[in-house]
C-alpha cells in the first residue's frame, strides 16, 4: 500500500516556532545523542523543502539561532503568526469570559 504524498503546507523563507524540543537524531555528530538542540518555543527560518521519502511528508529545514539547521516535520513547527493569531483570539476569548463574569450583578441574576 503505497501513501500518498502529503503536499508541504509552508514554504522557504517563512518564520516558524518549534513546536517540541527538537533533539539531536545523530544528524550532529559532534553533539549528544538526543540532546536538546532546540527548545520548544525556539523560531527559526526555513531555509528549503523537502520530502522525507519513506514517510512521503514533506521536511523542513529551518534555520535556528546560532546558524543550527534543523529539519522538522509539520508537526514540530508552526508559522510564527499563526501563533501571535491563536495567542490574540485566546487573549480575546479570555477578556470577553471575564467581562462576562463582572456583568452578573443582581438583577441580571435574578432574571
Amino acid at each position: 500500500m503505497m501513501i500518498e504524498p502529503r503536499e508541504p503546507q509552508y514554504q522557504w523563507g517563512q518564520q516558524v516556532v518549534a513546536l517540541v524540543d527538537l533533539v539531536n537524531d545523530g544528524t550532529y555528530p559532534d553533539r549528544a545523542p538526543d540532546e536538546v538542540l532546540v527548545e520548544t518555543g525556539s523560531e527559526g527560518e526555513i531555509v528549503q523543502v523537502g520530502r522525507h521519502d519513506e514517510l512521503n511528508q514533506p521536511v523542513y529545514m529551518v534555520e535556528f539561532e546560532g546558524g543550527l539547521v534543523i529539519g522538522c516535520l509539520e508537526e514540530e513547527i508552526l508559522l510564527c503568526m499563526e501563533l501571535d493569531q491563536m495567542l490574540a483570539e485566546a487573549r480575546g476569548q479570555s477578556s470577553g469570559q471575564m467581562g462576562l463574569l463582572s456583568d452578573s450583578s443582581p438583577d441580571t441574576a435574578a432574571a
